[in-house]
């Protein structure tokens, strides 16, 4: 998997990959693709800009999409054990 770095778009079946990964899952065993819940009026392309954010405040990514993608799901499983309230 390739390192992305600011402003790179990611596939909604990226995302799924890395997170079921990250569970020890193969996520084409676990998700199902629906057409029929396709919206006709779905925006084909977002991409977030952080440009205000680096410019106002300073700020800079500290974490890269694979490292958010772990924290999300290891926070969830740790959610679901009870160690999370």
């Amino acid at each position: 998997m390739t390192r992305r770095t600011v402003a790179q778009p990611v596939a909604q079946r990226e995302f799924a990959e890395l997170a079921f990964a990250c569970a020890g899952l193969d996520w084409r065993k676990h998700v199902e693709i629906d057409s029929s819940y396709f919206r006709p009026n779905e925006v084909n392309f977002l991409l977030g800009d952080a440009s205000k954010a680096r410019k106002v405040l300073g700020w800079e990514p500290k974490v890269r999409f694979p490292e958010l993608v772990k924290i999300m799901v290891e926070a969830d499983i740790q959610m679901l054990r009870g160690v999370v309230r």
